[in-house]
């Protein structure tokens, strides 16, 4: 008899944080295109995911919930697995950015930071993983860190602490589960969204110039690598893929 564990099938239904704009909108997309269901939340619900779930209330389940605020949360879960059917795959990818330095920082801000990156996509996690495992499934979770966790910023130490952490969870989670559920990050060099917008327009051509390929990411690039996490038959599991043109090298 072969001992030989059965790979993870695709996802089928998948929670995006952070789901209403920019990267998370464009996964939100990929995902239905792969003809999935998805669940999307964010802060406030975007004319974008309003029509994706106006269009289309069967594949999506979309509200506007603070990835903070923990009962809101799990009721959001809920409600998307009573519409949806069982969830199996999470991107954790709502964040919140930073631009000032360390010094400036108040104690506030380095809390609300810390809470938003690291705290909640880790009760996000533990909040999926426990109904898949309560299903007897298998699933995928996909967090959305950063290359910040491997190379210096300037004005980013509280941001490029939670996105470390969240790298290295993500590791050791990847081994708690066993199989049970393939856990990896995608690490997105600086590309157009309103967290890099703050760095400024001197500070983007800077990191341009020093990329070797010449320009930033943009979401189009990081879409295909999540999509291969979530769908792919692949024995990827706890590693961090970095996507940034070569920045970090």
């Amino acid at each position: 008899m072969s001992d030989r564990t059965e790979p993870i099938a695709p996802a089928t239904v998948v929670v995006v944080s952070g789901g209403s704009r920019g990267l998370g909108l464009a996964i939100v997309e990929d995902v239905l295109a792969s003809g999935a269901r998805v669940a999307a939340f964010a802060r406030s619900v975007t004319p974008e995911l309003e029509r994706l779930a106006a269009e289309q209330p069967d594949r999506v389940h979309a509200a506007a919930v603070d990835v903070t605020d923990v009962t809101a949360v799990n009721a959001f879960l809920k409600e998307a697995e009573a519409r949806l059917g069982p969830i199996d795959a999470l991107v954790n990818n709502a964040a919140v950015g930073q631009d000032s330095l360390h010094v400036h920082t108040s104690p506030e801000q380095i809390a609300r930071i810390i809470e938003t990156n690291l705290t909640a996509p880790l009760l996000l996690a533990r909040a999926v993983l426990r109904r898949i495992m309560a299903k007897g499934n298998k699933g995928r979770i996909v967090m959305v860190t950063s290359v910040c966790a491997q190379r210096g910023y300037s004005g980013l130490v509280a941001y490029s602490a939670t996105k470390g952490g969240l790298d290295s969870a993500m590791r050791t989670l990847a081994r708690e589960m066993h199989g049970r559920a393939l856990v990896n990050s995608v690490a997105p060099g600086f590309f157009a969204s309103e967290m890099s917008s703050v760095l400024g327009q001197t500070q983007l051509d800077t990191i341009t110039r020093r990329t070797p390929s010449g320009r930033l990411v943009e979401p189009e690039n990081i879409v295909p690598v999540v999509h291969t996490l979530l769908f792919d038959d692949t024995n990827i599991n706890g590693q961090v893929i970095t996507v940034d043109g070569g920045n970090s090298i």
